[in-house]
């Protein structure tokens, strides 16, 4: 089911949490959220909107880390639901698309819905202070692509590292719903 984003709650307040790398290395939010800010985005391994920007994520987020700015991603799949957001698969499709950010599994499902994380890709762009900025989408190219694109994320990230503010105007991300489990 396609979905949109909420719009950006302006200086909303990061949750904090721990969560694991599918090699059960530890993350967590007070040692990510760095001078220049933090980047957390909500992907999956099985949706078409993700599997399409996953290049130019990869891309994007490399030139996001060179300039100071971290950026995590995690999945809140039930991944027993889909075996293709097992953390097996997601550490496969991080290596098969280079990211160089930890992608980390969200085993319960708790920090997805501490973020009110709606589909995926989902991006949360935080200051240093962890206060919410940003929560538009990748880039302008549609999913047929195009030759020429304005990436947005990036633009907004920098312009938070800059100045601690993110852009007013913001176009909301679109994809996949997030699979909730059916205990919770």
């Amino acid at each position: 089911m396609l979905l949109d984003t909420p719009i950006c709650d302006f200086g909303w307040q990061a949750p904090s949490f721990t969560l694991k790398s599918p090699l059960g290395e530890s993350f967590s939010l007070v040692d990510n959220l760095g001078k220049n800010g933090l980047l957390i985005m909500f992907i999956c391994n099985h949706c078409p909107y993700v599997q399409r920007i996953a290049n130019r994520l990869s891309k994007d987020t490399e030139t996001l880390i060179s300039e100071g700015i971290n950026v995590l991603a995690i999945m809140s799949n039930d991944y027993q639901y889909v075996a293709e957001d097992s953390p097996a698969n997601m550490e496969k499709f991080a290596k098969q698309h280079g990211f160089l950010f930890p992608y980390l599994v969200d085993e319960d499902q708790r920090v997805g819905k501490a973020y009110g994380a709606v589909y995926t890709p989902d991006f949360f762009g935080f200051n240093n202070h962890g206060q919410l900025q940003y929560r538009g989408r990748l880039d302008d190219t549609k999913m047929n692509g195009t030759t020429h694109r304005t990436p947005e994320l990036v633009n907004a990230m920098r312009q938070i590292a800059a100045t601690g503010k993110g852009p007013q105007q913001q176009t909301p991300s679109m994809g996949c719903s997030i699979k909730w489990s059916n205990t919770l």
